[in-house]
Protein backbone atom coordinates (compact mmCIF):
# COMPACT_ATOMS: atom_id res chain seq x y z
CA UNK A 1 0.00 0.00 0.00
CA UNK A 2 0.97 3.92 -1.07
CA UNK A 3 -0.87 5.48 0.75
CA UNK A 4 0.36 7.95 3.62
CA UNK A 5 -1.19 5.94 6.67
CA UNK A 6 -1.57 9.16 9.14
CA UNK A 7 -4.67 11.28 7.84
CA UNK A 8 -6.71 12.70 10.33
CA UNK A 9 -10.76 12.76 9.92
CA UNK A 10 -12.01 16.11 9.45
CA UNK A 11 -13.92 17.42 12.47
CA UNK A 12 -17.17 19.34 12.53
CA UNK A 13 -18.53 22.30 14.13
CA UNK A 14 -21.67 22.12 15.99
CA UNK A 15 -24.80 23.50 15.44
CA UNK A 16 -28.85 23.60 15.98
CA UNK A 17 -31.15 21.80 13.18
CA UNK A 18 -32.23 23.54 9.72
CA UNK A 19 -32.94 22.73 6.26
CA UNK A 20 -30.60 23.89 3.39
CA UNK A 21 -30.65 22.95 -0.59
CA UNK A 22 -26.86 24.00 -0.24
CA UNK A 23 -26.37 20.83 2.80
CA UNK A 24 -26.62 17.39 2.53
CA UNK A 25 -27.94 15.29 6.17
CA UNK A 26 -26.62 11.92 7.75
CA UNK A 27 -27.47 10.46 10.87
CA UNK A 28 -24.80 10.69 13.70
CA UNK A 29 -23.33 7.30 14.28
CA UNK A 30 -22.57 6.85 17.99
CA UNK A 31 -18.97 4.81 17.60
CA UNK A 32 -15.69 5.29 17.24
CA UNK A 33 -14.12 7.57 13.74
CA UNK A 34 -11.94 4.96 11.61
CA UNK A 35 -10.28 5.64 8.17
CA UNK A 36 -9.92 2.49 6.17
CA UNK A 37 -7.03 1.88 3.57
CA UNK A 38 -8.27 -1.40 1.45
CA UNK A 39 -6.58 -2.67 -1.40
CA UNK A 40 -7.18 -6.59 -2.93
CA UNK A 41 -4.13 -8.03 -0.44
CA UNK A 42 -4.16 -5.31 2.78
CA UNK A 43 -6.28 -3.55 4.72
CA UNK A 44 -5.28 -0.75 7.53
CA UNK A 45 -7.86 0.91 10.50
CA UNK A 46 -6.41 3.94 11.91
CA UNK A 47 -8.34 6.11 14.57
CA UNK A 48 -8.28 9.77 15.31
CA UNK A 49 -5.27 9.41 17.15
CA UNK A 50 -3.64 7.76 14.26
CA UNK A 51 -3.43 4.30 16.27
CA UNK A 52 -3.99 0.60 14.32
CA UNK A 53 -6.71 -0.79 15.37
CA UNK A 54 -7.22 -3.25 12.09
CA UNK A 55 -6.83 -6.66 14.57
CA UNK A 56 -9.36 -5.49 16.96
CA UNK A 57 -12.26 -6.24 14.37
CA UNK A 58 -11.29 -9.05 11.75
CA UNK A 59 -15.06 -9.11 10.57
CA UNK A 60 -13.77 -6.27 8.32
CA UNK A 61 -11.46 -8.14 6.34
CA UNK A 62 -14.11 -9.14 4.05
CA UNK A 63 -13.63 -5.37 2.72
CA UNK A 64 -10.80 -6.55 0.86
CA UNK A 65 -12.63 -9.32 -0.86
CA UNK A 66 -15.51 -6.88 -2.14
CA UNK A 67 -13.73 -3.87 -3.08
CA UNK A 68 -14.63 -2.96 -6.80
CA UNK A 69 -11.50 -1.36 -7.48
CA UNK A 70 -7.86 -1.91 -7.14
CA UNK A 71 -7.45 0.86 -3.92
CA UNK A 72 -9.54 2.95 -1.59
CA UNK A 73 -9.35 5.25 1.42
CA UNK A 74 -12.72 5.35 2.91
CA UNK A 75 -13.98 7.77 5.99
CA UNK A 76 -16.36 6.14 8.55
CA UNK A 77 -17.65 5.13 12.14
CA UNK A 78 -17.25 1.68 13.75
CA UNK A 79 -20.45 0.89 15.32
CA UNK A 80 -21.85 -1.82 17.39
CA UNK A 81 -25.73 -1.80 17.23
CA UNK A 82 -28.27 -2.47 19.54
CA UNK A 83 -31.84 -3.56 18.18
CA UNK A 84 -30.35 -1.56 14.67
CA UNK A 85 -29.60 1.60 16.99
CA UNK A 86 -25.99 2.27 17.67
CA UNK A 87 -24.95 1.40 21.29
CA UNK A 88 -21.66 2.99 22.63
CA UNK A 89 -21.56 0.85 25.77
CA UNK A 90 -21.71 -2.20 23.78
CA UNK A 91 -18.98 -1.07 21.57
CA UNK A 92 -16.43 -0.49 24.68
CA UNK A 93 -16.34 -4.21 25.08
CA UNK A 94 -15.01 -4.33 22.07
CA UNK A 95 -12.76 -1.27 22.34
CA UNK A 96 -10.08 -2.32 24.72
CA UNK A 97 -9.84 -5.81 23.85
CA UNK A 98 -5.68 -6.67 22.51
CA UNK A 99 -6.03 -10.47 23.54
CA UNK A 100 -6.18 -12.06 20.00
CA UNK A 101 -8.78 -15.18 20.99
CA UNK A 102 -10.92 -13.32 22.89
CA UNK A 103 -11.24 -11.05 19.97
CA UNK A 104 -12.02 -13.30 17.55
CA UNK A 105 -14.89 -14.40 20.16
CA UNK A 106 -16.13 -11.20 20.33
CA UNK A 107 -16.89 -10.51 16.90
CA UNK A 108 -18.86 -13.15 16.81
CA UNK A 109 -20.93 -12.45 19.73
CA UNK A 110 -20.35 -8.47 19.61
CA UNK A 111 -20.02 -7.93 15.64
CA UNK A 112 -19.41 -4.12 14.35
CA UNK A 113 -20.20 -2.66 11.72
CA UNK A 114 -17.96 -0.22 9.56
CA UNK A 115 -20.60 2.83 8.59
CA UNK A 116 -18.74 4.74 5.56
CA UNK A 117 -19.56 8.32 4.70
CA UNK A 118 -16.69 9.44 2.27
CA UNK A 119 -14.06 8.82 -0.26
CA UNK A 120 -10.56 9.98 0.02
CA UNK A 121 -8.55 8.43 -2.42
CA UNK A 122 -9.62 5.79 -5.66
CA UNK A 123 -6.95 3.89 -7.08
CA UNK A 124 -4.43 6.04 -5.38
CA UNK A 125 -5.53 9.48 -6.49
CA UNK A 126 -6.27 11.42 -3.71
CA UNK A 127 -10.05 13.29 -3.87
CA UNK A 128 -9.84 15.83 -1.07
CA UNK A 129 -10.38 18.38 -2.95
CA UNK A 130 -13.28 17.53 -4.78
CA UNK A 131 -16.35 18.53 -3.87
CA UNK A 132 -18.60 16.25 -1.07
CA UNK A 133 -21.15 15.55 -3.98
CA UNK A 134 -18.61 14.19 -6.08
CA UNK A 135 -16.49 11.97 -3.44
CA UNK A 136 -20.24 10.74 -2.50
CA UNK A 137 -21.07 10.06 -6.19
CA UNK A 138 -17.94 7.74 -6.48
CA UNK A 139 -18.69 5.99 -3.60
CA UNK A 140 -21.94 5.03 -4.69
CA UNK A 141 -20.74 3.27 -7.57
CA UNK A 142 -17.92 1.35 -6.22
CA UNK A 143 -19.32 0.65 -2.30
CA UNK A 144 -18.32 -2.49 -1.54
CA UNK A 145 -21.51 -4.34 0.12
CA UNK A 146 -21.18 -6.38 3.33
CA UNK A 147 -22.71 -7.80 6.03
CA UNK A 148 -20.86 -5.47 8.51
CA UNK A 149 -20.15 -2.44 5.81
CA UNK A 150 -22.74 -0.08 5.14
CA UNK A 151 -23.29 3.11 3.43
CA UNK A 152 -24.09 6.44 5.50
CA UNK A 153 -27.47 7.24 3.64
CA UNK A 154 -28.16 11.11 2.91
CA UNK A 155 -30.87 12.93 3.31
CA UNK A 156 -32.07 16.47 2.02
CA UNK A 157 -34.50 17.84 4.65
CA UNK A 158 -32.85 18.84 8.12
CA UNK A 159 -34.91 19.51 10.25
CA UNK A 160 -37.30 16.63 9.32
CA UNK A 161 -34.34 13.70 9.60
CA UNK A 162 -33.72 15.31 12.98
CA UNK A 163 -36.82 14.57 14.34
CA UNK A 164 -37.11 11.00 13.18
CA UNK A 165 -33.31 10.44 14.33
CA UNK A 166 -34.30 11.13 17.69
CA UNK A 167 -37.63 9.16 17.57
CA UNK A 168 -35.73 6.28 16.39
CA UNK A 169 -33.03 6.56 18.98
CA UNK A 170 -29.97 8.10 17.51
CA UNK A 171 -28.29 10.51 19.26
CA UNK A 172 -28.57 13.45 16.40
CA UNK A 173 -27.31 14.10 12.49
CA UNK A 174 -24.69 15.70 10.65
CA UNK A 175 -24.85 18.45 7.84
CA UNK A 176 -22.33 18.28 5.49
CA UNK A 177 -21.69 21.46 2.89
CA UNK A 178 -22.52 19.53 -0.87
CA UNK A 179 -19.01 21.49 -2.26
CA UNK A 180 -17.10 21.04 0.89
CA UNK A 181 -13.72 19.92 0.02
CA UNK A 182 -12.27 17.29 2.76
CA UNK A 183 -10.03 18.94 5.62
CA UNK A 184 -8.13 16.22 6.94
CA UNK A 185 -7.32 16.72 11.18
CA UNK A 186 -9.03 19.99 10.78
CA UNK A 187 -12.60 21.42 12.62
CA UNK A 188 -14.78 23.25 10.42
CA UNK A 189 -18.23 24.50 9.49
CA UNK A 190 -18.17 23.02 6.15
CA UNK A 191 -19.84 19.70 8.78
CA UNK A 192 -22.20 20.15 11.38
CA UNK A 193 -23.03 17.66 14.26
CA UNK A 194 -26.64 18.24 15.49
CA UNK A 195 -26.75 16.26 18.48
CA UNK A 196 -29.72 16.05 21.19
CA UNK A 197 -28.83 15.63 24.14
CA UNK A 198 -25.20 16.93 26.08
CA UNK A 199 -22.01 14.91 26.72
CA UNK A 200 -18.40 16.07 26.60
CA UNK A 201 -15.15 14.43 26.14
CA UNK A 202 -12.61 15.09 29.27
CA UNK A 203 -9.53 14.81 30.80
CA UNK A 204 -8.91 12.44 33.59
CA UNK A 205 -7.02 14.53 35.99
CA UNK A 206 -7.15 12.19 38.79
CA UNK A 207 -9.20 10.93 41.58
CA UNK A 208 -11.38 11.15 44.94
CA UNK A 209 -10.79 8.69 47.57
CA UNK A 210 -13.23 5.47 47.17
CA UNK A 211 -15.81 4.37 50.09
CA UNK A 212 -17.68 1.25 50.74
CA UNK A 213 -16.74 -1.28 48.04
CA UNK A 214 -14.86 1.37 45.70
CA UNK A 215 -12.55 1.85 48.78
CA UNK A 216 -9.38 -0.16 47.55
CA UNK A 217 -9.83 1.93 44.39
CA UNK A 218 -11.73 5.47 43.82
CA UNK A 219 -14.91 7.28 44.12
CA UNK A 220 -14.91 9.26 41.09
CA UNK A 221 -12.81 10.98 38.63
CA UNK A 222 -11.42 14.15 38.45
CA UNK A 223 -12.52 15.88 35.18
CA UNK A 224 -10.90 18.89 33.30
CA UNK A 225 -10.83 20.72 29.30
CA UNK A 226 -8.50 22.90 28.27
CA UNK A 227 -10.09 26.57 27.61
CA UNK A 228 -7.77 28.64 25.54
CA UNK A 229 -4.85 26.08 26.16
CA UNK A 230 -5.87 26.39 30.16
CA UNK A 231 -6.83 22.98 31.53
CA UNK A 232 -9.78 23.94 33.76
CA UNK A 233 -11.62 21.91 36.74
CA UNK A 234 -15.34 20.71 35.63
CA UNK A 235 -15.98 18.67 38.04
CA UNK A 236 -15.84 15.01 38.94
CA UNK A 237 -17.68 11.36 37.68
CA UNK A 238 -18.61 8.34 39.91
CA UNK A 239 -22.56 7.21 38.47
CA UNK A 240 -21.97 5.10 35.52
CA UNK A 241 -18.88 2.91 36.15
CA UNK A 242 -18.95 -0.79 36.35
CA UNK A 243 -16.82 -2.55 38.57
CA UNK A 244 -14.32 -3.78 35.24
CA UNK A 245 -13.86 -0.19 33.96
CA UNK A 246 -13.37 0.87 37.70
CA UNK A 247 -10.55 -1.67 38.59
CA UNK A 248 -9.41 -0.91 34.41
CA UNK A 249 -8.72 2.66 35.30
CA UNK A 250 -7.59 2.21 38.40
CA UNK A 251 -4.81 0.52 37.04
CA UNK A 252 -3.65 2.95 34.24
CA UNK A 253 -4.14 5.53 36.82
CA UNK A 254 -2.32 4.17 39.45
CA UNK A 255 0.50 4.52 36.88
CA UNK A 256 -0.01 7.98 36.02
CA UNK A 257 0.32 9.35 39.58
CA UNK A 258 2.02 12.87 40.28
CA UNK A 259 1.94 14.75 43.41
CA UNK A 260 0.95 18.16 41.53
CA UNK A 261 -1.85 18.92 40.21
CA UNK A 262 -2.65 19.54 36.28
CA UNK A 263 -4.43 22.43 37.06
CA UNK A 264 -3.21 26.15 37.45
CA UNK A 265 -6.52 26.56 39.90
CA UNK A 266 -6.42 24.04 42.38
CA UNK A 267 -9.79 22.78 42.99
CA UNK A 268 -11.51 22.67 46.75
CA UNK A 269 -12.51 19.04 47.07
CA UNK A 270 -14.74 17.17 49.66
CA UNK A 271 -12.23 14.34 49.58
CA UNK A 272 -8.69 13.02 49.17
CA UNK A 273 -7.56 13.55 45.60
CA UNK A 274 -5.31 11.85 43.89
CA UNK A 275 -3.39 13.45 40.96
CA UNK A 276 -2.32 12.06 37.66
CA UNK A 277 -1.13 13.26 34.40
CA UNK A 278 -3.91 14.26 32.31
CA UNK A 279 -3.53 11.66 29.36
CA UNK A 280 -6.71 9.69 29.67
CA UNK A 281 -9.96 10.46 28.13
CA UNK A 282 -13.57 9.58 28.87
CA UNK A 283 -16.83 10.57 27.32
CA UNK A 284 -18.84 12.01 30.10
CA UNK A 285 -23.37 12.75 29.81
CA UNK A 286 -24.34 15.57 32.01
CA UNK A 287 -27.76 17.29 32.07
CA UNK A 288 -26.51 20.85 32.49
CA UNK A 289 -22.99 23.00 31.87
CA UNK A 290 -23.38 25.36 34.82
CA UNK A 291 -21.99 29.43 34.88
CA UNK A 292 -19.35 28.33 36.75
CA UNK A 293 -17.99 25.59 34.22
CA UNK A 294 -19.28 22.47 36.10
CA UNK A 295 -21.18 19.50 34.99
CA UNK A 296 -24.04 19.22 36.49
CA UNK A 297 -25.68 15.69 37.08
CA UNK A 298 -22.70 13.75 35.12
CA UNK A 299 -22.46 10.34 34.13
CA UNK A 300 -19.57 8.17 32.69
CA UNK A 301 -19.89 6.64 29.56
CA UNK A 302 -16.71 5.15 28.26
CA UNK A 303 -13.01 5.54 28.08
CA UNK A 304 -12.36 7.30 24.18
CA UNK A 305 -8.73 6.03 23.44
CA UNK A 306 -9.37 7.53 19.65
CA UNK A 307 -9.15 10.87 21.27
CA UNK A 308 -6.44 13.26 22.90
CA UNK A 309 -6.52 15.22 25.74
CA UNK A 310 -6.03 18.31 23.18
CA UNK A 311 -9.32 17.52 22.06
CA UNK A 312 -10.65 18.33 24.72
CA UNK A 313 -11.88 21.35 24.55
CA UNK A 314 -14.67 23.71 26.00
Amino acid sequence: MTYNLNIKPMLAKSSNPFDSENHIFELKWDGTRCIAFVDKSHLSLKNRRLLDITHRYPEFQQLKKHLKVKSAVFDGEIIVLKEGIPNFERLQQREHIEDIGRIEILSGLIPAAYVVFDLLYLNGKSLMKKPLIERRDLLKELFPMSENVILSESYSEGRKLFKMALKKGFEGIMAKEKTSPYLSGERSGYWLKIKKSFDIDAVVCGYLEGEGSRKDYFGSLILGVYDNGELIHIGQVGTGIDEKTIKHLFNILSSMKTDTAPFDIIPELKRRAFWCRPEVVVRVGYQEWTKDNRLRIPVFKGIRDDKGPEECII
